[in-house]
C-alpha cells in the first residue's frame, strides 16, 4: 500500500509519520530561523509549509521578484533535514494588486466591496487576479523544482470565498450557457413562469444578489454549484503549473472542514492527496472528539483509498470562537492519535511558533509565547516521539473496508439550504454529524459515501437527510438494496430533482417503492423543543403524515397530536425509513440493531464509557476520551507500541490516555 511518505522517501528510509506545522519566519527576525529549526528537530518535526501568505513579500510590486529570503529558508530546511510543503501564497494578495485592479476584489450580495486588510480578498472570477496568481506560481515552480528539501505542493488556502459581482455575472452566465445552452432549458430548469422570472437575454442573468424577497431557489443552487467549480478552477490552474515543473511530488490544498460551499467530493478527486484542516472545540472534549473523528472518517471517505493528511489542527487554543479555552494537557496528543487512527499518514499544525503581531496573535502554536519551556512545546515532543514510533507501522497501512456508510452529496446540502424551505432548523449537514455521532457512540465503523458511489461493500447504508437525489443516486439505492444490501433512510429524502423541482408525491415513486410508503400526504417540522411521542422513543425535529404501501411493517406510531396513529417509523423488506429524529440514545439504539441485523459489530465489545476503539493496518487504537482512568478488557496477548509493555487482557487508560496495541503470539 502507498502511504503520503512513500510518495517523497528517499530510498532506504523506513516509513515514516509525516509531522509538522506552517511555518512563518517571514514574520520573525533572521536569528529565530536556527533556532526554530533546531526546536523542530527536537520536537520531531519532519515537515513543514512555507509561503502560504507570503505575496506581498515575494511580489512587492508588480512583476518584482524577491526569492532571497525563500532562498535562505529553503536551504536551511534541507540542511537540517526537514522537508518543505511548498505553498502558492495566492489566497491573499497584496494591497497593490487590489488598488491596480479594484476587479479583483470580490463582492457581497449587496454590492459592496471586500477590502484588502484581511485574506482571501479574490474574486475567483477575475482574469488579472488568475493571470499575476500563475504568474507568481510560475515563478515559483521553476524556481524551486529541483531543491532537495521540497516534498509537496500546497495550492492556495482554504479556498472560502463568494463573489456577487460583475466578473462574477460574466463568468456566472459562461457557466450556465455551458450546462443549458439555450435561454429557453436555463427558463425551464429555473422555474422562470413563477413570480415572471423568464430570462429573454443572458445579460439579465446575474448572480443571486440581494432581493426584495425570497430568492428562486433553483437560481441559488446553481450559483452555489458555480462557485464551488470556480475556486476549483483556480486550484486546477495553479496545480496544473506546478505540476509541469515537479511530476513526481503531490499536489494538495487544505478542505474547510465540512464547509458547505465546496464540493468535498468533486474537490478530492483533483488531489493526489486530500487534506483538511480540524479545529474542534477544546471545551466540549466529548463533542471536539466525534467531530475529530467525523471530518478523519469524510477525509478517508473523500480520498478513496489515496493518502490523507490533517494540513492544520490548533495546538491549544484558536482565537475566533467567541471565548477561546487552550486544550487541556494530553488532548492534543489524543486528537493526534485520533486522526492517525482514521488514516491520516500525516498531522501538521497551524502553526510552528505563536505569532506576535497580526490578527491571529491569540491562535497557538506547537512553540507557543511561553517559548519551549511551556507545556504547549513540552507536548508537541511528545506527539512528535509517539509518531516516530507509530510510523514505520502505521504509513500507508489502511483501515478495514466495509463497515456502515453514511451518505452525503453536497448538491442535496446546497439545495435543501435555500429561503423558502419549511423549516430553517433543518440542516442535512448537521443530520449527517448527528446520524454519524450516534454509529461512532455505537463503536461501529464508519465511513461517509455519495450516493452515486459503489455501496456492495458496506452491509449497512445509512441516509440521514437527501433532500434532492438524482436518477443516478435513486437507481444506485434500488441496485444495493435489490443486491441484499439494508438501508436505513431518514425523512424528508428523495423530495427534489436536480433542477429542485418536487417530485410526484412528495417523494420520488423509485425510492416510496423501496421503503415502502405510499405516498407523503403532508410534512410536519417541529418547534425547537417540541417532541412527538413515538412509542418506545421521542422524536424531534420533524415528522410527516405518511401512507404506508402494503407490505410495510410499521415499527413505531406516532402518539397524540395530529399524527394520531401515524406511522413514525417503517420496515420493509431491508429498509427502514425515519420519519421523525429520535433522540440520540434511541437514534443509537436503532442504527446499532440495523447494524446488528447487517452483521457489522463494534470494533471491541464492551469498553467503557469515553473509549474509542478503532484498526489500522492490523493494529489496535484504543482512545480515552475521558478525564478519569479506565480499565479496559482486551481478548488476547498485546504489546503497546507506545509504551513497548506488555498487556495481557486489560490495560488502564489514564485521562486523555491512549493505547496502540500489536497482538502477540
Amino acid at each position: 500500500m502507498t502511504g503520503l511518505d512513500d510518495l517523497t522517501r528517499p530510498p532506504g528510509r523506513p516509513p515514516r509519520l509525516l509531522y509538522g506545522a506552517d511555518w512563518n519566519p517571514e514574520q520573525w527576525p533572521e536569528d529565530t530561523w536556527t533556532e526554530d529549526l533546531r526546536l523542530m528537530r527536537r520536537a520531531g518535526v519532519t515537515t513543514v509549509t512555507l509561503g502560504v501568505f507570503s505575496w506581498a513579500r515575494l511580489e512587492p510590486e508588480p512583476g518584482a521578484r524577491e526569492f532571497g529570503w525563500l532562498d535562505r529558508l529553503m536551504d536551511l530546511a534541507r540542511d537540517h533535514g526537514i522537508g518543505v510543503v511548498l505553498a502558492t501564497p495566492t489566497a491573499s494578495p497584496p494591497p497593490w494588486l487590489g488598488r491596480l485592479h479594484p476587479e479583483t476584489l470580490p463582492r457581497d450580495e449587496d454590492g459592496r466591496t471586500e477590502w484588502w486588510g484581511s485574506r482571501q480578498h479574490f474574486s475567483h472570477s477575475s482574469e488579472a487576479y488568475r493571470r499575476h496568481a500563475a504568474a507568481i506560481t510560475e515563478d515559483l515552480a521553476a524556481r524551486y523544482a529541483r531543491h532537495p528539501a521540497l516534498v509537496m505542493w500546497h495550492i492556495n488556502n482554504e479556498y472560502c470565498t463568494y463573489d456577487w459581482g460583475d466578473e462574477a455575472a460574466r463568468t456566472f452566465r459562461t457557466w450556465l450557457q455551458d450546462r443549458y445552452g439555450t435561454l429557453d432549458a436555463l427558463n425551464t430548469a429555473w422555474g422562470g413562469d413563477f413570480w415572471s422570472q423568464r430570462y429573454a437575454d443572458w445579460d439579465e442573468v446575474l448572480p443571486p444578489r440581494r432581493a426584495h424577497y425570497l430568492r428562486n431557489p433553483a437560481h441559488v443552487l446553481d450559483f452555489r454549484r458555480y462557485t464551488s467549480d470556480m475556486l476549483l478552477d483556480c486550484y486546477r490552474a495553479e496545480r496544473d503549473i506546478v505540476r509541469a515543473h515537479t511530476p513526481h511530488l503531490p499536489v494538495t490544498t487544505n478542505l474547510m472542514p465540512f464547509w458547505s460551499g465546496q464540493d468535498g467530493w468533486a474537490w478530492a478527486a483533483e488531489q493526489d492527496l486530500v487534506s483538511v484542516d480540524v479545529y474542534p472545540d477544546p471545551a466540549a472534549p466529548r463533542a471536539g472528539a466525534h467531530e475529530n473523528a467525523f471530518l478523519a472518517d469524510l477525509t478517508r471517505a473523500e480520498a478513496g483509498g489515496r493518502p490523507w493528511m490533517v494540513m492544520e489542527q490548533a495546538a491549544g487554543a484558536v482565537n475566533w470562537r467567541p471565548v477561546n479555552r487552550p486544550k487541556p494537557e494530553g488532548l492534543n496528543r489524543l486528537r493526534t492519535l485520533q486522526a492517525v487512527a482514521r488514516g491520516a499518514d500525516a498531522v501538521h499544525f497551524f502553526q510552528w511558533r505563536a505569532s506576535r503581531q497580526g490578527a491571529e496573535k491569540f491562535h497557538s502554536g506547537m512553540l507557543g509565547h511561553s517559548g519551549p519551556r511551556g507545556r504547549g512545546f513540552r507536548e508537541s515532543v511528545r506527539v512528535g516521539a509517539d509518531l516516530a514510533r507509530l510510523g514505520p507501522r502505521v504509513a500507508g497501512s489502511r483501515l478495514p473496508a466495509g463497515g456502515v456508510a453514511v451518505l452525503h452529496d453536497w448538491d442535496s446540502w446546497w439545495a435543501q439550504r435555500h429561503e423558502g424551505a419549511l423549516s430553517d432548523r433543518l440542516d442535512q449537514g448537521e443530520l449527517v454529524r448527528t446520524w454519524h455521532r450516534a454509529l461512532w457512540e455505537a463503536g461501529l465503523p464508519t465511513t461517509l459515501a455519495h450516493p452515486h458511489h459503489d455501496l456492495t461493500a458496506h452491509p449497512l447504508v445509512v441516509v440521514p437527510h437527501l433532500y434532492l437525489l438524482d436518477d443516478t443516486a435513486l437507481d444506485n439505492l434500488r441496485r444495493y438494496a435489490a443486491g441484499g444490501g439494508r438501508l436505513v433512510c431518514g425523512f424528508f429524502t428523495g423530495v427534489a430533482d436536480p433542477d429542485d423541482r418536487i417530485r410526484p408525491g412528495g417523494m420520488d415513486a423509485r425510492l416510496r417503492a423501496l421503503l415502502g410508503i405510499d405516498r407523503v400526504d403532508e410534512w410536519w417540522p417541529l418547534e425547537t423543543g417540541d417532541r412527538v411521542d413515538c412509542g418506545a422513543f421521542h422524536g424531534t425535529l420533524w415528522s410527516e403524515e405518511l401512507v404506508p404501501a402494503p407490505g410495510a411493517e410499521i415499527l413505531a406510531t406516532y402518539r397524540g397530536g395530529e399524527l394520531d396513529g401515524r406511522p413514525a417509523v417503517l420496515r420493509h423488506g431491508p429498509t427502514r425509513y425515519l420519519s421523525t429524529l429520535p433522540e440520540p440514545a434511541a437514534l443509537r439504539a436503532l442504527l446499532a440493531e440495523a447494524a446488528a441485523e447487517a452483521g457489522v459489530r463494534p470494533v471491541l465489545a464492551g469498553l467503557p464509557d469515553g473509549v474509542e476503539a478503532v484498526r489500522r493496518g492490523g493494529l489496535l487504537f484504543l482512545l480515552h476520551h475521558g478525564r478519569e482512568p479506565v480499565s479496559v478488557t482486551v481478548p488476547g496477548r498485546h504489546r503497546d507500541l507506545l509504551t513497548g509493555a506488555t498487556v495481557d487482557s486489560a490495560l488502564t487508560l489514564d485521562r486523555f490516555g491512549a493505547a496502540v496495541l500489536e497482538e502477540q503470539p
